[in-house]
């Protein structure tokens, strides 16, 4: 058989970059109804985290999680690793908000309230004010190093590294209290671990909301990815309305542009500029978008110059967009039997963690056996050792009593009156004497009752085994 040649067929070269080349963001400055409640949350989460440490309850800070005492202070209540459920509790209440709010509309938290957005639109504060508005900051960037652009760069990056910092202390400070702190960092005797979580903290805030910016939305935070599976087509997600919309295109204000064959998109490009991740919202929803709604404020106020109707973009859902349903009917549609089921849960949750904080005992109550044998006395009585650790969680020293029950004839032989300092816990040891014949060999069940002599509702009944040997 004669071998006949293969000529290969010349194939163009493709080149794929396995990254995308960042371009920088340079969001304009936006007023209106959405960019005003942004400032709002904003003021109220930062007022929060830097108010709260400064703030005393019963001669201490407020909010403390002393890590090293093991004891957790939330003004009027104090918590220790025992309580570990309401941690948990509260983790899921979060969790259950976040699923109800993102399934009602969208990137709420991520828009207003996460820390990522809020410290971003604050370095960008600065920024402004520091480099002035959007296009003076791309010719500033565009244009070459001058005395003029070192020094604004120099002063804005001063500022971003002193609210880092402050950031970084603030946060150390509801783990050491705060006013000891700000002494240590004056005097320079700050602890190894304090000085390293207070500039890490302090970096990761300056890295994160003065260079990285968008990109930790887009590239780094999860939520964005699995965002998508929350969503439906009842979901409030901010839209731009593509049958009134296009075709876009520039007109002068007096065309009528529906006899031009125009939609209502002017093609400003306001929508892009003003958007803090840098997307075009007209390309459809993406995970990027952050649903801040900047741009439904920057693009109404261009419908009002115009002389449009509001609402090119704007919030609203899948099935109100193309059904065209009316506002009461969307809200309807909004308020599903899947919210329905987040909203209860999420009451009921509330609830019981609620009440379970108002009856809260401020009394826990450990009891271990001693390992050694049991002894047996010359009378025949048989005697087990314990120890009690007492836990007072109130804000004041407190006394309490121990009682045996369950068990008749049972005697503690030391003094069964305990005082414990306040938030503090004390352990001593418990001899317990049962006379002989009252129980029998092996493993037996008794309970210690420990009561607030100031107090009696104040008690815990803790269980124990009472050994009486073979």
């Amino acid at each position: 058989m004669k071998h006949i040649p293969i000529t290969p067929v010349p194939m163009d070269e493709v080149e794929l970059a396995l990254f995308e080349e960042r371009k920088k963001v340079y969001p304009r400055t936006q007023k209106g109804w959405f960019a005003s409640w942004r400032w709002v949350m904003v003021a109220f989460t930062q007022l929060l985290f830097y108010g709260t440490a400064w703030l005393n309850w019963n001669d201490r800070q407020a909010v403390l999680f002393d890590l090293v005492a093991r004891k957790f202070y939330i003004f009027g209540i104090v918590f220790w690793p025992q309580d570990f459920i309401y941690l948990a509790v509260l983790l899921v209440i979060s969790a259950l908000s976040l699923f109800l709010f993102t399934a009602v509309a969208g990137r709420l938290f991520c828009g207003y309230a996460c820390p990522q957005t809020v410290y971003t639109e604050i370095f960008l504060w600065i920024e402004r004010k520091v480099e002035g508005d959007r296009n003076a900051r791309i010719k500033l960037d565009t244009g070459s190093l001058t005395a003029r652009k070192f020094s604004l760069k120099f002063v804005k990056h001063f500022l971003w590294l002193i609210l880092s910092l402050w950031t970084g202390f603030t946060f150390v400070g509801y783990f050491t209290p705060i006013r000891e702190l700000a002494i240590s960092v004056g005097s320079f005797t700050l602890g190894p671990w304090e000085t390293f979580w207070f500039l890490f903290y302090g970096f990761a805030t300056y890295g994160n909301a003065g260079w990285m910016r968008e990109q930790v939305c887009k590239y780094m935070c999860p939520y964005a990815r699995f965002q998508s599976a929350m969503f439906d087509k009842d979901t409030l997600i901010v839209t731009y309305d593509t049958e009134r919309g296009e075709p876009r295109g520039s007109r002068n204000k007096k065309v009528d542009f529906k006899a031009a064959g125009l939609g209502s998109c002017v093609d400003c490009g306001i929508c892009v500029q003003v958007c803090p991740t840098g997307i075009d919202i007209r390309n459809g929803l993406q995970y990027e978008c952050i649903a801040c709604g900047l741009c439904i404020d920057g693009c109404d106020q261009v419908m009002d110059k115009m002389g449009y109707e509001r609402g090119l973009i704007r919030y609203t859902t899948e099935h109100a967009l193309t059904g065209k349903l009316d506002n009461k009917a969307m809200w309807k549609r909004v308020f599903r039997l899947r919210t329905l089921v987040y909203s209860g849960i999420l009451g009921l949750i509330i609830l019981v963690a609620a009440v379970s904080l108002v009856y809260h005992v401020p009394l826990k109550v450990d009891v271990i056996r001693d390992r050694g044998m049991p002894k047996i006395t010359e009378n025949g009585e048989i005697e087990n050792v314990y120890r009690l650790q007492v836990m007072n969680t109130q804000e004041s020293a407190r006394r309490y009593s121990v009682e045996i029950q369950g068990v008749q004839g049972a005697t503690i032989l030391n003094n069964v009156d305990i005082d414990v300092k306040s938030a503090a816990a004390k352990a001593f040891p418990v001899r317990v004497r049962v006379p002989a014949n009252v129980l029998q060999t092996g493993s037996n069940r008794i309970r210690f009752v420990v009561k607030d002599l100031d107090a009696p509702d104040v008690s815990v009944t803790e269980k124990a085994v009472f050994i009486v040997p073979r």
